[in-house]
């Protein structure tokens, strides 16, 4: 009887459908692991991600979050370094100057918009009886947010997931200079434009406070990384929260049982649903020296992805439970929203987004379900979300 070792491989797609498998021989068998076409490494285990996040010196984000080394080059963003690629000291003082409009207080100012329009598109749902969640309200929610952080006029809006559905597809394909060098071109110069106009005319938004502070404190190219970073990274991550959480409410009609007779849980389930879904699944760093683990040495200079999906159903950590999905399972902590220098500076305004939409989704539609295997999951090899979802009232 032989047995087939682990093998680790990138998804995108319908691929994505259930990689968690994968994980779990990953975790079991082979924690650190080579792969050899692309050369790089990946890691699985909780204990091993956390460590490698925590540490910035080592496990570098200034060549790129994807396995591919030329990435920077190849896109251009190596002129308006986005925040994600920066590491200390460059990255902490420009974060103390964009995190204090993003706190859990600050976010929660942005509440009563969210919720009402939260409840427009609900309640339009449930009179038609049956839409694409994704289309719908997934995908629309975070675009909002990400508008008002940014201060980005309503008839602008849709042009954020023209964009980034354009970026991450190219990088899924592989073809990032033919195929993401346009939108990202097309997203910078937009964001030049909006910067000047602020400079003129500020408003209560993030773009505005970094304007403000002028060149010599915040270049522009640092600002547009910025906006990047906002528009990239905040759309799609929010979009495969909510669709996930709507696949596990269906999945799990015991737990969403407990949610209706307990709305109380709803902020802990938010915290279970981040991490079973792991909407970032993995995203590289790169080794400044050679460094151990498990006995395996990765050399310096090389990929390493951090598997923070897997990461957060390692038994070790969560117990023998970690694959199940239970809403009120106690958190201490989690590596949906990564950790230390990088972690997550949208946290809050993520898990606003998915209680407000969970408050208001349950009381409205307490029989919803959603298709889970007529659903579509979108191209990229780095973040799962959904590109539509079949949803019905109930």
């Amino acid at each position: 009887m032989t047995t087939t070792e682990p093998r680790f491989k990138l998804r995108s797609g319908d691929t994505w459908e259930n990689p968690f498998p994968m994980y779990a021989a990953l975790r079991e068998h082979d924690p650190v692991h080579h792969v050899e076409r692309g050369d790089y490494y990946v890691l699985t285990r909780f204990e091993d991600v956390w460590m490698a996040a925590g540490d910035a010196a080592t496990f570098s984000s200034a060549s790129g979050l994807s396995v591919a080394y030329d990435e920077l080059a190849a896109t251009g963003l190596d002129a308006a370094m986005p925040m994600v690629f920066l590491d200390p000291p460059e990255h902490t003082i420009f974060r103390r100057l964009v995190t204090k409009d993003l706190t859990p207080r600050k976010v929660a100012k942005i509440e009563p918009e969210v919720r009402a329009f939260v409840v427009e598109r609900i309640e339009s749902a449930r009179r038609a009886g049956a839409v694409d969640i994704v289309a719908h309200l997934c995908k629309p929610l975070p675009s909002l947010v990400v508008a008002h952080y940014l201060g980005v006029p309503p008839e602008d809006r849709p042009l954020f997931d023209e964009w980034s559905e354009s970026i991450v597809q190219a990088s899924a394909t592989g073809s990032v200079t033919k195929d993401a060098n346009r939108p990202i071109a097309e997203l910078m110069s937009y964001f030049a434009s909006l910067i000047e106009r602020r400079r003129k005319n500020p408003a209560d938004d993030i773009v505005s406070d970094l304007a403000r502070l002028g060149e010599d404190t915040v270049t522009l190219a640092r600002i547009l990384g910025f906006a990047f970073t906002m528009v990239a990274g905040g759309n799609d991550t929010a979009t495969g929260m909510l669709a996930g959480a709507a696949c596990l409410l269906t999945e799990h009609l015991d737990q969403r049982r407990r949610l209706l007779d307990d709305p109380r849980l709803i902020p802990n389930a938010i915290e279970e649903i981040l991490r079973v879904v792991s909407p970032v699944q993995n995203l590289a760093r790169t080794t400044q020296r050679d460094v151990e683990i498990r006995g395996e040495t990765i050399p310096a200079g090389r990929k390493v992805l951090l598997c923070y999906a897997a990461a957060n159903r390692d038994s070790r950590e969560f117990g023998p439970t970690a694959d199940e999905f239970q809403v009120d399972r106690r958190i201490t902590k989690m590596l949906t929203f990564s950790y230390g220098t990088h972690y997550c500076i949208g946290a809050a305004a993520a898990r606003l987004q998915g209680r407000v939409v969970l408050e208001e989704l349950l009381q409205r539609c307490p029989d919803f379900s959603v298709d889970v295997a007529a659903g579509r999951f979108a191209a990229g090899p780095y973040v799962r979300r959904h590109a539509a979802l079949p949803w019905h009232a109930g």
